[in-house]
């Protein structure tokens, strides 16, 4: 039986300014920052100090600012990124690796509408600044719903959810999980480690959108594009990989 959840207090990632700050209007901007940091980026200047420098230049916000740096990388990395990630329909019969909180937080902003930012490299990140305050509500349930289902759906024999231990919630998160998917023919396992990044590195089947782990893994599959196409097709998408 699902232990049933809280509905949301607050919807999760969103800020009553976003609608002004990533209307369509201010995306050619936003576009046009991010081409100036890649390129700076490529020639080894710092992260920070281009924010400042394209963030004081184009006047923007300091979330306009964040979602720079969620999706901000070099050209090569990008390219690498693209090349080894592999639909989900590529992986029946392998296993897969999921960077529990940072999929789960994904797949419930789209839930709650908030906007989710789609890089050159094609995953979906957000601005979410939860690692404090997290807590599992009744789009926690819906966003593992969707999760399992596509995984039986999709051959999957085996899945690992790799949990952050410091993270507000995280045991809880992790008996939910389980109990979740004991309801269905899903083999999992869910470890709570010190760091779930440091985890995934060097591993095949990795579900997350972090770069350093995109950087680091063997093959990742954009598991939270997937899942939104099909299951929040209203989901609000700010496309800065164009």
């Amino acid at each position: 039986m699902t232990t049933p959840l809280p509905h949301p207090t607050a919807p999760r990632g969103i800020h009553p300014d976003d609608a002004v700050l990533f209307a369509p209007e201010a995306l050619p901007r936003l576009r046009t920052a991010l081409q100036e940091v890649t390129w700076l980026l490529d020639r080894g200047y710092p992260l920070p100090t281009l924010l400042t420098l394209a963030g004081n230049h184009h006047q923007l916000h300091a979330r306009q600012r964040l979602a720079l740096s969620r999706v901000a990388a070099t050209p090569a990395q990008h390219a690498a990124r693209r090349a080894r990630c592999r639909p989900l329909a590529a992986h029946r019969g392998a296993p897969l690796h999921l960077d529990a909180f940072n999929l789960l937080i994904t797949l419930e902003i789209a839930l709650a509408r908030g906007p989710l930012f789609r890089g050159p490299d094609a995953a979906l990140r957000d601005l979410a600044g939860v690692r404090g305050s997290y807590s599992l509500t009744s789009d926690t349930n819906t966003a593992l719903t969707w999760l399992l289902d596509t995984l039986v759906d999709a051959g999957i024999p085996h899945v690992t959810f790799w949990l952050d231990a410091p993270m507000p919630s995280s045991g809880r998160l992790r008996a939910h999980i389980l109990q979740r998917a004991s309801a269905t023919k899903l083999p999992v396992d869910a470890h709570l480690v010190r760091d779930a990044d440091a985890s995934l590195e060097g591993l095949q089947g990795v579900v997350s959108s972090d770069g350093l782990v995109l950087d680091r893994c063997e093959s990742w599959v954009n598991l939270a594009s997937e899942l939104i196409a099909a299951n929040a097709p209203g989901a609000w998408i700010v496309d800065l990989g164009t």
